[in-house]
């Protein structure tokens, strides 16, 4: 009888847990951290853990340790921006508390199971994106039981400022992520993720930052690679160090001054919301750089893409590729007067290379290639939207892939996204309905993107199944 009683009294026991909330708590390497249930998925969510901290007397230099926590995190908020315009709501937004990462971890993950970790880049040209849910959701890519990571890093004066000083020397964004890395090798265990099995990957800049990791020359804290849309080549990526950029900006603000490190300490002062608006204003650009090298300062890119090594390629198995239209949405819509004028083709080539006095021959002859010599109209739409995809990601892409080959890469998969349907992230975003896969379309295959409110279809979901198996068994067996 007593034995029935304790059985009964298990069973009530039981019951009673199985419809209580139980928020997962992990012991790290920086202290407790609490996270959430998720509500759409048998996975636990950790969101906005700092990883780093801005400086706050040199918020476009290095970035800083973050203290451990002496209470519990509570990892419940991924909301956090760093400064930029907003792409979605055309607002200046953000804040220097940014430097954040997001964990999502299956339940299948335990001490005695670490899952493959895969770590994604945003994109945004290194100006805008963040590493939250509203893009990135996380619930097709666990039930594959691998852990996801979402990073924020600083972007455009905050991330990019390039000067020839060692407070200053260049792509501390891209050091931000480093240091997420390096704090993902040191915790993510705790998580259930396997810090042996780590696959970094992102879209367009995001893809060009994996690119520019494997030119690092410090420790390798990744296994494999995936880049999707965008290399380190990519046109306008990289930019010559700057000098001049803080005395112009501070003279936005009427703080007239010739001295770098007085512009820099005026500029520290003001808020975030004006450096940017300062910098939209002004057209300066913030890009990565070729950084000069100081005693004593980490440095990232020592030299141009063009004729770096990938040194931390040998023996990474790799998965690049593009979709078929990059371009659609820049020039799917347009009319016949938009096409009449365009000079886009000369642009280019100036833009990136220097003929000299064979420029004009060489536009007769791109011109003549894509589109023959006639006066354009919206009839040539679709030649224009193949050379702008072959000029800015798909011929970028193939260089990088001889650089990949030459620096002994394992295995390199090459592939092409162009399936059309209702997820197409940026012709439902932007309502283009012209047939055809455009930048970052193939986000919404992979990502669960909270303003795609339709369920998916049956093609649809056929699509997600598919992309999110092969990028998942690429991040589990390479």
């Amino acid at each position: 009888m007593s034995h029935l009683r304790l059985v009964l009294a298990v069973l009530i026991f039981k019951n009673v847990n199985s419809d209580m909330r139980v928020d997962p708590l992990v012991h790290t390497n920086v202290g407790l951290i609490k996270g959430l249930k998720a509500s759409d998925g048998d996975y636990s969510m950790f969101l906005g853990i700092p990883y780093a901290s801005v400086d706050k007397e040199n918020p476009f230099g290095a970035s800083l340790p973050h203290p451990k926590f002496d209470e519990i995190f509570e990892a419940y908020d991924d909301s956090a921006l760093c400064p930029q315009l907003n792409e979605n709501t055309n607002t200046i937004t953000g804040t220097l508390d940014c430097l954040h990462l997001n964990v999502f971890t299956p339940n299948s993950a335990t001490s005695l199971n670490l899952l493959p970790v895969f770590v994604y880049i945003h994109g945004g040209f290194l100006q805008t994106g963040a590493f939250g849910r509203g893009t990135y959701g996380p619930k097709f890519l666990v039930q594959h039981d691998i852990v996801l990571v979402t990073i924020n890093y600083r972007l455009g004066p905050y991330g990019f400022m390039c000067l020839s000083t060692p407070e200053i020397p260049g792509n501390q964004g891209l050091k931000d992520q480093l240091k997420a890395l390096r704090w993902i090798k040191d915790n993510i265990e705790a998580f259930g993720g396997d810090p042996g099995q780590v696959t970094i990957a992102g879209q367009s800049a995001g893809a060009a930052a994996v690119d520019f990791h494997l030119m690092y020359p410090g420790e390798r804290l990744f296994h494999k690679v995936i880049l999707q849309s965008g290399v380190a080549l990519t046109p306008e990526r990289m930019l010559e160090l700057d000098n001049e950029a803080p005395m112009r900006l501070a003279g936005y603000f009427e703080h007239k001054t010739s001295d770098l490190n007085d512009a820099l300490i005026f500029l520290a002062t003001k808020d975030t919301n004006s450096i940017i608006e300062a910098t939209l204003e002004l057209g300066i650009r913030f890009r990565a750089c070729v950084e000069k090298e100081f005693e004593g300062v980490e440095i990232f890119i020592p030299q141009h893409p063009a004729t770096a090594d990938r040194l931390n390629v040998k023996n990474i198995p790799v998965l690049i590729g593009s979709v078929d239209k990059e371009f659609l949405t820049s020039y799917a819509d347009k009319e016949s007067d938009f096409f009449q004028n365009l000079t886009i083709f000369r642009d280019s080539l100036n833009n990136v290379f220097d003929f000299g006095d064979d420029l004009d021959l060489v536009h007769r002859n791109l011109r003549n290639f894509y589109v023959g010599d006639h006066v354009m109209t919206d009839d040539d739409k679709w030649e224009i939207i193949d050379f702008m995809s072959d000029f800015t990601y798909v011929h970028p892409i193939q260089r990088v892939l001889r650089k990949y080959r030459q620096n002994e890469a394992r295995d390199i998969y090459f592939y092409i996204f162009n399936y059309d349907g209702g997820r197409n992230l940026a012709k439902y975003r932007d309502k283009v309905s012209a047939p055809g896969a455009a930048h970052a379309d193939e986000l919404g295959y992979l990502f669960d993107v909270s303003f795609i409110t339709e369920a998916p279809s049956s093609e649809d979901q056929t699509v997600i199944d598919r992309m999110t198996t092969m990028w998942t068994n690429f991040v589990k067996y390479g």
